[in-house]
């Protein structure tokens, strides 16, 4: 068929090669193609973000984004942040801190937490706010989320010495 595209893309450290419609969402080739549940759809309008996952390092709104244009990219979903069983720093201050509850919001934060904390190792309170109202959670309160990211900053400050 001629809108179905062979595309590949690195997922999560894996290579993969999928004959995907030229209009699936990558959130849906994410979700249906590969089984990578972990990426969540609230909204589907890019407001919400929870379908956050990071292409190139980068976050990005994976419902907003075709399938067919992550061929050649690099992404990862909230499931490469944790070692098997054992959860990744981030993972455990959000359960600490309390920065989940219903837990549909908690994919696209820890994603969103991941690529902010790669680029600004050391961020003040006022701008882990300001980053994390790019998301949406009605559970929370966002104390409990900001909490977890700074606590995280400050940990992996002391780590690099």
């Amino acid at each position: 068929m001629k809108d179905q595209h062979l595309v590949t893309m690195r997922v999560n450290g894996r290579e993969h090669e999928l004959v995907i419609e030229s209009r699936k969402t990558l959130a849906d080739v994410l979700r249906q193609d590969l089984g990578l549940t972990g990426t969540h759809l609230g909204c589907e309008h890019g407001i919400c973000g929870a379908c956050t996952v990071l292409m190139d390092g980068e976050p990005i709104r994976a419902c907003l984004v075709f399938g067919v244009q992550a061929d050649g990219r690099e992404l990862r979903t909230v499931e490469s942040l944790a070692d098997g069983d054992e959860l990744n720093d981030l993972q455990q201050a959000f359960s600490k801190h309390h920065g989940l509850q219903c837990g549909f919001c908690t994919p696209g934060f820890l994603m969103l937490g991941e690529a902010y904390l790669s680029t600004n190792p050391e961020p003040d309170r006022d701008e882990v706010r300001e980053v994390v109202s790019a998301n949406l959670c009605r559970c929370t309160g966002y104390q409990g989320i900001v909490d977890a990211v700074c606590e995280v900053a400050e940990k992996r400050k002391v780590s690099r010495g």
